[in-house]
């Protein structure tokens, strides 16, 4: 026997492939969706070792293999349909239907979206986003496909392109239908969809799914989840992701390159939901807006939840709080760290690096 979260490690390292009929139809397609039986040892739920070497078998009756330990023996043929996995949909009572239902919808619509067009069709600027920014035809048609998803649930959305839609729920969904549209519309596979559940106004609930691989996370506030960040707590050597530097504007850029020059290696992925999911599970360290003001709260509401419950950190480099609110033109400069001290050293790189060059001129003794 093993503990359940080092069997969910094992089961979902490999490559994702698409759920089948066998799998249930209620699992998102592209996740990984091997069967184990899970029971208790004392309080720890644990898997036994020689599940793990099940061979699962997809909707065309393919073989999947899962890693086995040296030695073992053949599982058994029969076991319980429950994934180990956090990403199940709407089977999993723990998982708000509201969530599960969107994250479907802007699955199946980026899909079809990137079959249906090309490249131009896709990146082509339909209209002016509630934030100001220009929505492209690929958000369009993943977020009227989760709008519409949605409906059914009755709750509040705030969305990237439709901005607030009160429908005099207490419930509110806070999502990013598609981040990285820029990246999607292009073909470079690096999206995702990203949202988070706030009662009466209190975040509780996220879940984020990279759209092009099916992989996912889910965190309730008041949950354990089986992921955990780095733990890195000093710049010095980390791997950061950065938003792109803004080369015209001085402080943003000073601040950019000073972290930067601190880190071991420095990435730039253009999809925030994405970059802070990763840092949720130790795979970089920290992610940053070096102090441009980019991000509104859909960029960020789901990290709020998921990130500090994998024992990291999320805020702003000027301290400003992160907080349910439906004026999608307000900006934070986002922080994601592995611990509360290497975001307060980010914070702190940022800041001083920014204000050093566009702090006003002391006036001249001699004048």
């Amino acid at each position: 026997m093993i503990p359940l979260h080092s069997a969910v490690a094992q089961l979902t390292s490999g490559a994702a492939r698409p759920a089948g009929p066998t799998d249930g139809a209620a699992r998102l397609p592209g996740l990984r969706a091997d069967p184990v039986v899970v029971t208790a040892d004392g309080d720890l739920p644990t898997v036994p070792t020689t599940l793990l070497a099940e061979e699962s078998r997809d909707g065309d009756g393919a073989p999947v293999s899962v890693a086995r330990p040296p030695g073992s023996p053949a599982p058994p043929r029969t076991v319980t349909t429950m994934t180990t996995h956090t990403i199940t949909a709407t089977t999993d009572p723990a998982v708000h239907p509201a969530l599960t239902a969107a994250a479907r919808a802007a699955l199946d619509a980026y899909t079809a979206a990137r079959a249906a067009h090309d490249r131009a069709t896709l990146a082509e600027a339909v209209a002016t986003g509630a934030d100001g920014t220009p929505t492209l035809r690929i958000d369009r048609l993943v977020e009227d496909a989760v709008i519409d998803a949605l409906r059914p649930h009755g709750v509040n959305i705030l969305s990237e392109e439709s901005g607030w839609l009160d429908h005099g729920s207490a419930v509110s969904l806070v999502i990013d239908p598609l981040d990285g549209s820029a990246n999607g519309a292009a073909g470079v596979p690096l999206t995702a969809f990203a949202a988070a559940v706030a009662v009466d106004g209190e975040f509780t609930e996220a879940y984020t799914v990279w759209l092009d691989t099916g992989r996912a996370w889910w965190a309730h506030r008041d949950q354990p989840v089986p992921y955990r960040t780095s733990g890195r707590r000093e710049l010095s050597g980390a791997a950061l992701s950065l938003l792109r530097p803004h080369t015209a504007e001085p402080g943003p850029a000073a601040a950019w390159w000073a972290a930067a020059s601190r880190a071991a290696r420095v990435r730039i992925l253009s999809t925030t939901c994405l970059e802070a999911a990763l840092v949720a599970e130790g795979a970089t360290d920290a992610f940053a807006d070096a102090c441009s003001d980019t991000h509104r709260l859909v960029d960020l509401a789901a990290a709020a939840v998921m990130v500090p419950r994998a024992g990291g950190v999320v805020l702003d480099t000027r301290g400003r709080p992160l907080v349910f609110d439906t004026d999608l033109t307000r900006r934070w400069s986002g922080i994601v760290a592995a611990t509360p001290e290497l975001g307060a050293e980010l914070a702190d790189v940022l800041t001083t690096a920014a204000d050093a060059v566009t702090a006003p001129a002391a006036p001249d003794a001699g004048s």
